[in-house]
């Protein structure tokens, strides 16, 4: 299978609106009624696969293999924060994406993650093998 190319600078944005179902006391990451981390998480992820959707072809597709989140500072119920990904390095199928959050000016997070080009129906395979 042939994977497409993708250069460094490549980038997309994606948008959370913060609700109750979002905070660390509902996802189990804490006791407090602000965004969770592995929600931020998410999000981050989430722009990463927004960058790269549209040059996938039908057949590939894209996995997470490493992240690393500094999650800054806490944001309300309520408040929308945005996931800004821009590919930094390719190093053959490894993607690596810096990933900022920003609730208006402030910023949430920072967010480093490393994804795989890989064809989509092996991999399915394996892992129901």
């Amino acid at each position: 299978m042939e994977f497409p190319e993708f250069s460094p600078g490549l980038g997309a944005r994606v948008e959370l609106l913060v609700t109750d179902a979002d905070t660390a006391q509902a996802v189990g990451s804490g006791d407090v009624p602000v965004l969770g981390t592995p929600r931020v998480l998410a999000l981050a992820e989430a722009a990463t696969v927004a960058a790269t959707a549209r040059q996938i072809p039908g057949g590939v597709t894209t996995v997470g293999t490493r992240a690393e989140v500094e999650h800054r500072a806490p944001t309300p119920v309520g408040r929308r924060v945005t996931a800004t990904a821009t590919l930094t390095k390719v190093d053959g199928r490894k993607l690596l994406f810096e990933v900022t959050v920003h609730d208006g000016e402030t910023l949430v997070a920072e967010v480093r993650i490393e994804r795989v080009l890989l064809d989509r129906q092996k991999f399915i395979g394996r892992a129901l093998g």
